[in-house]
């Protein structure tokens, strides 16, 4: 029997999406052992967050209220000590969790199962499936210490649905850490947008270098962006070029996504750039070059200039609904 403690991540007083796939992969383990799940709302507006997340078969609800905005070190020793008696602790494979669970993980002293895409019991164990080297090789690996820490991919488990019934809410109290103690947040920049989470939006548009340069990426791409109600993102060379803000970046040291639909516009498909986005039920590729590695995944590819092709299809878009 294996209890699991899942790491919720909080924006603004409320859950993010991605908290959802970490309660799937929760609701897995707990099942397949026999144990039960439980969630931690830890930050600023914790209370609202939780009672979000009553419905969703937890067997409680923790609630750790934490003023000041996020930073690893401030949470770190409170979600170790929430962890105590849990088998598993567990967060979605996102920067927050990428962040977190890595230092709750050594304050721990636990072996840690990163970016996991499935989960299953083998004998008793729980044996954890992630990808390697940019997707290329699966490979299959147990956590062998007492406690084990896991972060999971969130384009690999489905969002859960509200179960009904509401699970009951309990305080818990933060814990003072030296370190967190050194560390002083200046502040926090966001950026806001009418469009859609790039982590967490059905219809993604991205662009590469072949773009040429921010003004196209602003004029070009993102009017076919709007008209279909998608989020923005890029390569890492569009990125690295300063065509878009490197929190864009898609691929295996950026952002991983699995939209309904992914639009490359001028992408070339790096081994690293198809390891963020491969998972997409739909692909379309949109390339002059015929020969070009994201050829070999995209369900749709599209032999010419992006420069003819993106404003024809952005007006036939606006026409079909405008028509619609």
């Amino acid at each position: 029997m294996t209890d699991v403690l899942v790491v919720a991540e909080l924006h603004e007083g409320s859950n993010r999406k991605t908290t959802l796939s970490a309660i799937t992969f929760a609701a897995q383990v707990a099942s397949g052992t026999g144990g039960a799940f439980d969630i931690l709302a830890i930050g600023e507006g914790s209370g609202a967050a939780a009672e979000q997340l009553a419905g969703f078969g937890a067997r409680k609800i923790l609630k750790t209220e934490i003023a000041g905005g996020f930073f690893a070190e401030a949470y770190a020793a409170t979600v170790a000590k929430a962890a105590e008696g849990y088998g598993v602790i567990a967060a979605t494979a996102s920067s927050y969790g990428k962040d977190l669970l890595t230092r709750v993980a050594a304050k721990l002293e636990a072996g840690t199962a990163p970016d996991i895409s499935a989960v299953s019991t083998e004998g008793g164990e729980l044996v954890y499936t992630r990808p390697m080297y940019a997707g290329n090789v699966i490979g299959k690996m147990k956590v062998l210490t007492d406690v084990q820490v896991v972060t999971v991919r969130q384009t690999e488990f489905a969002a859960a649905s509200a179960a009904g019934g509401s699970s009951p809410i309990e305080d818990f109290a933060a814990v003072t850490d030296p370190i967190a103690e050194r560390i002083e947040l200046l502040g926090l920049e966001t950026v806001e947008s009418e469009r859609p989470d790039l982590a967490e939006a059905e219809v993604v548009v991205a662009g590469g270098r072949a773009l040429k340069s921010a003004e196209n990426f602003e004029n070009v791409l993102e009017p076919l962006a709007d008209a279909l109600g998608a989020a923005v993102g890029a390569s890492r060379a569009a990125c690295d070029a300063g065509y878009v803000a490197a929190d864009l970046q898609i691929g295996q040291t950026g952002k991983v996504v699995a939209p309904k639909l992914y639009v490359a516009i001028g992408i070339s498909g790096a081994i690293q750039h198809l390891a963020g986005m491969k998972g997409s039920k739909v692909i379309v590729a949109i390339n002059k070059d015929k020969e070009a590695p994201i050829a070999q995944v995209a369900d749709y590819f599209l032999a010419q200039d992006l420069f003819e092709a993106i404003p024809q299809m952005t007006s036939e878009i606006k026409k079909i609904k405008a028509a619609g």
